[in-house]
């Protein structure tokens, strides 16, 4: 099983170094030590922890779809010329961007601070490890 630094699992969490201890210390996650000493935890355990406590904020949309990956979010910045925008959303620690027409930004009415829904769809999605696992 992989093992992940304390300071890893808060960083792929969006939480401190502390409250994963306090998960830790409350029995919520166990942990155990590496070759170097250092505090560890399980790999699948946090995983099935992320899920457990994950928060999604409601689509506000009310369409039923068959795309599963939605992020809810405020528009940070749109960038558009004549026919073409770039909208970028801030989805809780996931920046999304998306490239829409012109039109499209003033008919949904996007403006910076609004709250938007990216949905996406996609046979193909990349799935990347980094470089050096232990």
């Amino acid at each position: 099983m992989p093992q992940i630094r304390i300071k890893d699992a808060a960083l792929y969490l969006g939480v401190s170094d502390d409250t994963v201890r306090r998960w830790v210390d409350a029995g919520s996650l166990s942990s155990d030590r590496d070759q170097a000493g250092r505090t560890v935890v399980d790999g699948l355990e946090l995983a099935k922890l992320a899920r457990r406590n994950a928060v999604l904020p409601d689509d506000p949309s009310g369409v039923a779809r068959s795309a599963r990956n939605r992020f809810v979010g405020l528009v940070t910045d749109i960038r558009m010329d004549t026919v073409m925008a770039q909208v970028e959303l801030q989805c809780g620690p996931h920046r999304v961007v998306s490239l829409m027409s012109s039109e499209a930004v003033r008919e949904l009415g996007l403006e910076p601070g609004s709250v938007a829904v990216a949905v996406v769809k996609a046979t193909t999605v990349i799935v990347e490890t980094p470089i050096g696992r232990d």
